[in-house]
């Protein structure tokens, strides 16, 4: 597989700047893999589509305030993309940092009055440092005066007035969102709304929440032209003992997994390859899912519209094939569906 192979055209001006008006009214393609047919449908559709026979697995991860602005000394001006602490409780960080090539070590950031950054050194990827965070108090409510929600850079805010940052806090979430740590939301569950979650339990579809915090390895491009050469970046995940039993009994009384994006697809999988079945725990994934690949836990998947040449299309290309997806994505373009974070998204069953 070389990766021209997962690449498409896409107009720019279906690249969604601003989400549905509300979470459920967003479009949804269907996608059957048996009959390899395709249908058009909106998110709240969904609830005809499952029912007390699946059980849908959601990331319950919370989106960080992660993208900093900041002032050195000199007063040039500094952005610092927070993506994870060494370790919990840790000061100091591996960052995006741009304009990279203009920071030495020891440079002093000013954030705020709160907050300072010193970049440490370098690390090995591409404008990635390790910083170390000067601050007094509890990081996370400073982050949350000082931070931005770290919108992907094909969303544009030529404005950035206080409603439009309101706004992107709240919309940048799901409505589960429980545990901070993650850098970019998981897209496809943005679509879901608290009542639409109420009505499909009503139908008898239990819900399990895992939670992977989204890091580089989600959204960090694939540069090599044979995949096969890509490593992903580590992304810290947990299942909790209550998700095991439930993902574990729905498997083995034939229930389908209903994975709502490709970071509860990557969770599942990668707690199946460690230990051959769903197991408790806190662990890492670098799993790198491509085609051919032998899904052993997810069923179906509830996703987002993906970049070309992301390793995001290559799996949901694993999982529904290559041309079936290809030819999915040139009708979403026929028809102007929305693409990428805050756009449209497709459940492939």
């Amino acid at each position: 597989m070389q990766l021209s192979d997962f690449d498409y055209e896409l107009p720019e001006n279906l690249i969604a700047q601003m989400p549905a008006d509300k979470r459920d009214n967003s479009r949804m393609l269907v996608l059957s893999r048996t009959s390899q047919t395709i249908e058009h449908k909106h998110f709240y559709d969904i609830l005809n589509y499952l029912n007390e026979n699946d059980l849908l697995v959601l990331n319950n991860t919370k989106v960080l305030p992660a993208r900093l602005y900041g002032t050195k000394e000199t007063g040039g001006k500094v952005e610092i993309f927070l993506l994870e602490a060494l370790s919990e409780g840790s000061n100091e960080w591996s960052c995006l940092i741009k304009p990279s090539k203009k920071v030495k070590p020891d440079t002093i950031i000013n954030i705020s009055e709160e907050l300072k950054a010193i970049p440490v050194k370098r690390l090995e990827d591409d404008g990635e440092w390790l910083v170390k965070l000067v601050y007094d108090g509890d990081l996370f409510n400073i982050l949350h005066k000082v931070g931005n929600i770290p919108l992907p850079p094909y969303i544009e805010r030529k404005i950035q007035s206080e409603e439009i940052r309101k706004f992107d806090t709240e919309r940048y979430q799901t409505v589960y969102a429980k545990d901070e740590g993650s850098v970019a939301a998981p897209t496809a569950g943005l679509h879901f709304t608290k009542e639409l979650l109420e009505q499909l339990q009503n139908k008898g579809v239990e819900i399990a929440y895992v939670t992977l915090n989204v890091g580089l390895g989600t959204f960090r491009p694939v540069k090599c032209e044979n995949i096969l050469d890509h490593k992903m970046h580590s992304e810290t995940f947990e299942i909790t003992q209550d998700a095991a039993d439930k993902i574990n009994r729905a498997k083995a009384s034939g229930k389908n997994i209903v994975a709502v994006g490709t970071t509860s697809v990557r969770t599942l999988e990668t707690a199946y390859q460690k230990f051959g079945k769903i197991k408790a725990c806190n662990d890492h994934s670098e799993l790198f899912i491509y085609p051919p690949y032998d899904f052993k836990v997810v069923d179906k998947l509830i996703t987002n519209f993906h970049l070309p040449k992301s390793t995001l299309l290559m799996l949901v290309s694993a999982l529904a094939g290559k041309d079936f997806i290809f030819k999915a994505y040139k009708e979403a373009v026929e028809n102007e569906y929305r693409f990428f974070s805050y756009g449209d998204c497709m459940f492939i069953q």
